[in-house]
Parts: C-alpha cells; structure tokens; sequence
C-alpha cells in the first residue's frame, strides 16, 4: 500500500515550482556561481557584515522552508535564532568546547523547542497559525527576560568566545578567518534545506501547500509533516542563530524579540518565497543596505527598508528573484514556441 502511495506522489503530486522547467545543467551552474559568490563575499565585503548576510540568508532560507513550501506563515521564528543564540553562548563561555559544536547544541535545543510549539500550532491555519506563534516567541522573551541570572536580561550573554582549537588565535584575531571557518555550517545548513525540498518529503510538503485535503485522502498525516517540517525549519534557524552569537560575541534580547520574527519575513517576501534564491537576495540586499545607512548616520532605516519593501511588493508580486525567474521562463517559453513554429 505504501509503495502505491509513492508512486502517486510520483505522478500526481505538483512539483517545486522552481524546479519546472529548469536543466540540470543549469541548476548546477547556478550553485557553482553561488559557491564562488559566497567564497569571494569578505573580498568585497566588510567581512562581519559578510558573516551577517551568511547567517540572515539560512535564517530566511529556514522560514521559506515553511512559507514558501509548507504554506505556514511563522510570526515567532525569532524563538528558535534567539534561543539556539543563547544556548551557543552558555555552551561556549561555560564548557570551552569549540563554537561548532556548540552551535550545534544551540541548534539542537531550538529543535527540541519547536516539538510542543509545533505541535499545538499546526492544528492551526493562516493567520492563526502566525498568531499562536508570535505568542509562543512572546513568551520565550518574557523568560529570557526574566531569567536574568543565565541570560544577563536587557545587558545580554556577553563575551562569548570563538574557540576553535589550534586556529583559536587566529578566528579571534580577524573577523576574515572567522568567516571561513563559520560558512560550512552556514552551507549545511543550506544543502539541508536544498536537500529536503528536492525530496520526496518535500514534494509532500509541497502538495500539502496546494491542497491539504488532497494529500490526507492520498493517506499522508498532514499535521505530521507539518511539525516535521516546522521542527526542521527551527533547527536551520538555530544554526543561522547560533552562528550570528558567535559572530557578534554576545546575544541579546533583540535576538528574541518579535520585530526579528517581521524582519525575517520580510526579507524572505523581499526575495522570493518558494525558491530559497530568493531568502538569499533577500538578505544581501537587506543587511547591506542597513550597514550602508547605519554607516551614514541616518537613524531611519526602518523608514528605508519598510518604503522599499512596499515598492517592491506592489512591482514585484512573487518578490525579486521569483519574478525574475518567472519572466526568463516566459521568455524562454516564447523561444521555443517560436522555433517550433519556424
């Protein structure tokens, strides 16, 4: 019965709407030119902002794995980036091992965390979804507030250190080196989620998006996917998170607090839900356009970000690289129409 479930999947069920239409070839060279991209970025860029547009992009990436490709919209992922944040700092201040393996606790407890929230918030769609969310990371925030002996409340976990073994000395004494020993966590997390949507786990979650009902009577568990989906979104934040406190060397409430969850989604929309692209632009436009007016003085980046987030809401409907992405397979389309008609 299972392998008939399977094979219907196979055939029935839509598949990532990225995916259509695109050649191999093409898919690959596209993460070759990413690779390089991401290499080269501290060449070009101030090497922690650099380490920020990494950490923000799998942030993102974590949260389109659930909007773009499970259709739940999450007000409350800054529960999960906080919490994986402070965990990595308690880990490393308090253990000395080295900062992989603590962002690595970080992420671990962030995925124990989204068991019992993911679990009574699946039950829930649409905007009630997001609000019993928001509510779960309000709380989380309330506690790292008041747990002041372990968190350090509105003052923070400070001096948290980036111990790696032998190359201690090195990743402390230059955010460049930094940068390249933090980007393969960064890039597993990324192969996960690029993994995942491109599996038959993700081709259910996909048609979970589309139609809920569809997928049930094709005798899935939909709220089970869903918290799979949810726990394993809150374990790519966690790392994101982890990896931002390492970077910074201390995490803060503002890790916890709602206006991170806004941000985030903001920067997934930005880009583009549903190809996790998108997430990627999304953060390397955001993050570098707040250093560049945090750099100049002005004191209202919220104004700039917010007016062009409108703008290109309203001129780019499936964000910036969906909407790219969409008008090459038009053109292409249009192509081979035009051949065959010839």
């Amino acid at each position: 019965m299972s392998a008939q479930l399977e094979q219907r999947v196979d055939v029935e069920l839509p598949t990532e709407p990225s995916a259509v239409g695109r050649r191999p070839v093409v898919r690959w060279a596209m993460l070759v030119v990413g690779l390089i991209v991401t290499l080269a970025l501290p060449w070009f860029v101030y090497p922690p902002v650099a380490m920020d547009i990494a950490a923000w992009a799998l942030f993102a990436i974590s949260v389109d794995l659930l909007l773009g490709y499970t259709g739940l919209l999450s007000f409350g992922h800054a529960a999960f980036w906080g919490t994986s944040a402070y965990t990595t700092g308690l880990i490393a201040i308090n253990s000395g091992l080295p900062f992989p393996v603590a962002i690595l606790g970080g992420a671990v407890v962030a995925m124990l965390l989204a068991v019992p929230i993911g679990y009574l918030s699946v039950r829930r769609t649409g905007i009630y979804f997001a609000m019993v969310t928001l509510a779960f990371a309000q709380m989380i925030y309330f506690i790292a507030n008041q747990w002041r002996s372990v968190t350090g409340g509105e003052n923070g976990l400070q001096g948290i250190p980036k111990n790696l073994g032998g190359l201690t000395d090195l990743v402390n004494s230059d955010s460049f080196y930094f940068y390249y020993a933090a980007l393969p966590i960064i890039l597993i997390g990324v192969f996960i989620a690029w993994r995942t949507v491109n599996s038959p786990f993700g081709r259910v979650l996909v048609a979970i998006r589309d139609n809920p009902a569809r997928a049930r009577a094709l005798g899935y568990d939909v709220e089970r996917y869903k918290i799979m989906a949810f726990v394993l979104s809150a374990g790519l934040a966690g790392l994101a998170g982890g990896v931002f406190a390492v970077s910074h060397g201390f995490a803060s409430l503002q890790e916890l607090i709602w206006t991170t969850s806004g941000k985030v989604v903001l920067i997934t929309v930005l880009g583009g839900i549903g190809t996790l692209w998108g997430p990627v632009l999304g953060a390397a436009l955001v993050v570098s356009l707040e250093d560049q007016l945090a750099s100049s003085g002005f004191n209202g980046t919220g104004i700039i970000t917010g007016a062009i987030f409108v703008v290109i809401v309203l001129a780019f409907r499936h964000g910036i690289w969906g909407t790219a992405r969409n008008g090459i397979n038009a053109w292409l389309r249009k192509r081979r129409q035009g051949a065959r008609s010839d």
